[in-house]
């Protein structure tokens, strides 16, 4: 792997690159082994281009010693560019960039990119942004986290109509962003952002495999082989609505008192909810396979956000043979054909969340018959595919600016 550099101490090899097909700058604010949606999604991304033999720089912040490197954390022939970090408010285990132009003008008018692509839009997201321009690249972003959404939970509601402001701003200086959903670009466009191309997610189903699952793991949760295990995967957090699950957990156990629930992850919210159920198991945070050994174990995943773009978590649980409940939004509402491969409520429908989560516990042959399709549909989604659709929009960005590009210079040489 090349050795990760600073920003502001550029180097330049003695000897000429290999050759690729393309070279592309790629800007983003989390990366593994932070662990989110953004992190893991844009790893696979990057990943991907480099397969397809293009020439990926990563700028991204510099994380804390004490982060373990994960298996996504870097890519053997990417080259690492690590600018300042701080912590971002309410996530303190997440980073954020610093303002840093005139450090990326240095560093791409030395090496210049075809394409940069921001997948944040953060301090550094908009100082890639204003770089690319001035430099007259082509530039292409992610719509990945509903942020504006996010203001009710955290009372900051007053900020929701300026955070959209200049999230549609950010955007519509691109040439192109993309979205993960349809209903997302549909939304958008209705806000008026421009340019909006629809680019999924992919899922490693041969990670998430029903094959996983472990008796020994469910027995240290307090289950047995026939108990039913309802089960979370996410941050615990306000603006993951978990206050659904907890009502249908209720709900089920009313029914099937040796149900168990298993809230994986972590957040502000953990206390809160260990008191509210203390007989919930709390495996904290997990990654890789331990990760996907845990959704393995569930019969059950609940999906109560209404926050998420796509939400990762809804297709890794159905990779992982799990029945699906969720409301019909973002992945669950692209994807899950209600009482086929999983189950929906409308958005915001609470009782009729819980109502699916009773009918899914009472009838297995149901449950499995869900779960079992659940898992045919996300084999369907190869993140080679969606590499390639990524890769589409790049290429149709940098052939648009090509004309510009090639008549500023003539301006320039005259």
């Amino acid at each position: 792997m090349k050795p990760p550099h600073d920003a502001d101490e550029i180097l330049i090899d003695d000897l000429p690159a290999p050759r690729h097909s393309r070279r592309l700058a790629v800007v983003t604010e989390t990366y593994p082994p932070e662990v989110n949606g953004v992190a893991m999604s844009m790893a696979r991304v990057v990943d991907g281009l480099n397969r397809r033999n293009h020439d990926v720089q990563l700028i991204r912040p510099r994380q804390p010693a004490r982060m373990a490197a994960g298996p996504l954390s870097s890519q053997p022939t990417v080259d690492e560019v690590l600018t300042k970090g701080l912590p971002v408010p309410l996530y303190p285990n997440l980073r954020m960039g610093v303002p840093s132009k005139r450090a990326l003008v240095k560093l791409w008018s030395l090496r210049r990119p075809d394409v940069v692509h921001i997948a944040t839009e953060g301090p550094l997201g908009w100082s890639a942004l204003q770089a690319a321009q001035h430099l007259a690249l082509p530039v292409t972003s992610d719509y990945r986290t509903n942020f504006h959404a996010y203001g009710r939970h955290y009372r900051l509601g007053l900020l929701s109509k300026p955070i959209m402001g200049y999230l549609r701003k950010f955007h519509n200086r691109c040439d192109a962003t993309m979205v993960p959903t349809e209903a997302m670009r549909v939304l958008l466009a209705d806000r008026g952002f421009e340019r909006l191309n629809v680019v999924g997610r992919g899922v490693d189903a041969q990670r998430f495999d029903p094959a996983r699952r472990s008796a020994a793991m469910r027995e240290s949760w307090g289950a047995g082989p026939d108990d039913l295990v309802l089960g979370y995967v996410g941050r615990l957090a306000p603006e993951k609505n978990l206050g659904v699950v907890l009502a249908a957990y209720e709900a089920v156990r009313q029914l099937q008192p040796r149900t168990r629930l298993v809230l994986v992850g972590d957040g502000p919210m953990r206390a809160e909810l260990a008191a509210r159920v203390p007989d919930a198991v709390f495996p904290g945070q997990r990654s890789g396979d331990d990760l996907a050994a845990h959704y393995a174990g569930l019969d059950l995943f609940l999906f109560p956000s209404l926050t998420e773009t796509f939400g990762n978590v809804t297709t890794e649980a159905m990779a992982s043979g799990c029945a699906v409940v969720a409301f019909e939004s973002a992945a669950a509402g692209e994807l899950i054909r209600s009482g086929v491969n999983g189950w929906l409520a409308g958005p915001g429908k609470e009782e009729a969340f819980v109502a699916a989560a009773r009918v899914a516990a009472v009838d297995a042959d149901a449950r499995r018959a869900v779960a079992e399709a659940a898992r045919a549909t996300a084999r369907r989604l190869d993140w080679a595919d969606i590499t390639a659709r990524f890769e589409s929009v790049l290429e149709a960005a940098i052939a648009r600016a090509e004309p510009t590009f090639r008549m500023a210079s003539l301006q320039a040489t005259a």
